[in-house]
């Protein structure tokens, strides 16, 4: 990957077959560039084996994007946390590496203003490591886009369904909301700004996870080194949720049964977090959460399951700790690129 002239700002977009929707990503940051200033966008294919590399490095190749964008094709799916990785070593090493690195999922369109509302969210307060965007649906809808961390209490309370009877408990809802600046525990990685800085101090990217929690895990880590997350409302982004993975969800229910490595990194999340006994509070909770929801279904009618199959999918894939959840994989910004990812370890 040539390095381009020095920037404050590199946007890291990982591609997993989803080769137009980066093309589509990348316009729509064209007049982003012209306000925030001369960013460069460095295009992760993540092993597509699709010819999306291709396509994308013959399109990117045209006059108009060659000296702001770079196509980095990789030989394997290693994820997502890992394919970032490989973008963010190569720009941390370099001898003028940006301040700030922008994740960005290809499914997304930056609407106006978007990047300068993040950088100056950022500049603004020197302990924030990351800052993010506030996700819209295609129609217009809110989406989730920061929140607090997964806890044993908010697991039954997800389990249940049931928002107030959390609140009459006293557990803090899980989503973080609102119409200005706000601390969250962890945002979102579609449309998320870190600070060099921080992931220089904390590591990158846990490669243990494949995809899901990584971002968790990794705010999880910056914050107990003392660094601040914060939502930006301000900053709007459209997010096409599941285009890469299949599971397409709305502003809260996931329509469409998550994958078994959600699941697992779900496991390895509270095992790396807080230990063994960390995952058995939770999966006891949001089984006991799951055993009041359907308790009281005939007193509130019927309704679907938050997702389909999550009992099953949870005892087969996400109760059992395995003895790699508990050891970390976390790059230091220093290290050589391209070691495989410890989740292919058997």
């Amino acid at each position: 990957m040539p390095a381009t002239s020095p920037s404050d700002l590199a946007i890291v977009i990982v591609n997993y077959r989803t080769a137009d929707y980066v093309i589509r990503c990348v316009d729509s940051l064209v007049a982003e560039r012209a306000q925030a200033g001369p960013f460069e966008v460095i295009v992760v294919d993540g092993g597509s084996a699709d010819g999306s590399a291709e396509k994308l490095t013959e399109h990117f190749a045209q006059p108009e994007w060659q000296d702001w964008v770079t196509v980095l094709p990789l030989e394997r799916n290693g994820g997502f946390g890992w394919a970032n990785n490989q973008a963010m070593l190569r720009l941390l090493q370099r001898p003028a590496p940006p301040a700030f690195i922008h994740v960005l999922n290809p499914d997304t369109l930056v609407q106006p203003g978007a990047i300068t509302a993040l950088l100056d969210a950022l500049r603004a307060r020197p302990r924030a490591g990351a800052v993010c965007s506030r996700l819209l649906e295609p129609d217009g809808a809110l989406a989730g886009s920061a929140f607090r961390f997964p806890t044993p209490g908010r697991e039954f309370v997800r389990g249940c369904g049931m928002a107030k009877l959390g609140t009459m408990l006293g557990i803090a809802p899980t989503l973080v909301e609102g119409e200005v600046p706000v601390a969250a525990d962890w945002l979102t990685g579609a449309s998320v700004l870190f600070r060099s800085a921080a992931l220089r101090e904390t590591g990158l990217f846990d490669d243990g996870f494949f995809l899901y929690f990584e971002e968790v895990e990794l705010m999880h880590r910056m914050g107990r080194a003392g660094w601040e997350m914060w939502f930006v409302p301000g900053s709007r982004v459209i997010h096409i949720a599941g285009a890469a993975t299949g599971v397409a969800s709305g502003a809260q229910v996931a329509v469409r049964p998550y994958p078994a490595y959600r699941f697992e990194a779900r496991r390895r999340y509270f095992v790396r977090t807080g230990g063994v006994a960390r995952l058995f509070s939770a999966n006891l909770a949001w089984l006991a959460g799951r055993a009041l929801a359907l308790a009281s279904r005939p007193l509130r009618g019927p309704r679907a399951d938050a997702v389909p199959q999550e009992v099953s999918m949870t005892l087969r894939h996400g109760f059992w700790p395995k003895r790699a959840d508990g050891r970390a994989s976390i790059p230091r910004w220093d290290e050589p690129a391209g070691r495989a990812p410890a989740w292919t370890a058997p």
